[in-house]
């Protein structure tokens, strides 16, 4: 059983990840942009980071201590969704001119608000799970096969059920398939492009809270907030 001590950085790090979170979800989805002939929602470029804020958990305090993390960002994530829903339904005051642009900005489908929320919580939990599992398979070595490993297998399952649940029947499977490939594509770039950043984050945290959990007796149910 893991020592049940004060982190300096742990709650510092966690309210990272569920800012990051929130404001990918809330701001990003609401435009899609394009670079270099690629078309992808905007919000792909910082969700990413949330991951990497991910890896950083499970690297350094563990599992049970990342999955704690990832049960507050998914009730962040359902609380904005019910209060954005909530402040769209009242009517607005008269004369009051932009609640057609909320709406565009902040609405969203309970399909869309579902899918998101599901697939959030299975790639978060794949995420961690794989990084923990190649940590103990490695022994601690090559930060980066773990990190760039646990985005691939995390972000694959998060794409595959965000864009099926969200937009399967109404989008082309051609269409379809076209944009989970290519936001899948950017998200796992993104995070190999950050693998310093995440060097340089994990070796800080270490350094300063003393700490460098190996998940060997770990029990990985998702469903359990114990640590």
């Amino acid at each position: 059983m893991q020592n049940q001590r004060e982190y300096r950085y742990y709650d510092l790090v966690m309210a990272g990840f569920v800012t990051v979170l929130l404001c990918s979800n809330l701001i990003g989805p609401a435009k899609i942009a394009q670079a270099f002939g690629i078309t992808f929602g905007a919000g792909v470029l910082f969700f990413p980071f949330s991951y990497i804020f991910g890896d950083c958990l499970t690297e350094v305090y563990g599992y049970k201590r990342a999955r704690r993390v990832v049960w507050a960002g998914f009730g962040a994530l359902i609380f904005a969704s019910v209060m954005t829903q909530i402040v769209l339904a009242f009517p607005p005051a008269p004369g009051w001119p932009h609640q057609a642009a909320y709406e565009t900005a902040l609405g969203s489908t309970w399909r869309i608000a579902l899918a998101s929320l599901i697939a959030f919580w299975a790639g978060e939990f794949v995420n961690s799970y794989v990084l923990a599992k190649i940590k103990l398979w490695m022994e601690g070595r090559h930060l980066f096969v773990r990190t760039i490993g646990s985005t691939i297998a995390g972000q694959l399952i998060d794409s595959l059920l965000f864009y099926t649940l969200a937009f399967y029947g109404n989008w082309s499977t051609e269409q379809l398939l076209l944009v989970m490939a290519s936001n899948y594509a950017i998200k796992v770039l993104w995070e190999a492009l950050m693998t310093p950043f995440t060097y340089l984050i994990v070796g800080f945290l270490k350094k300063r809270e003393h700490e460098d959990v190996y998940d060997r007796d770990t029990n990985f149910t998702p469903f359990s907030l114990r640590t």
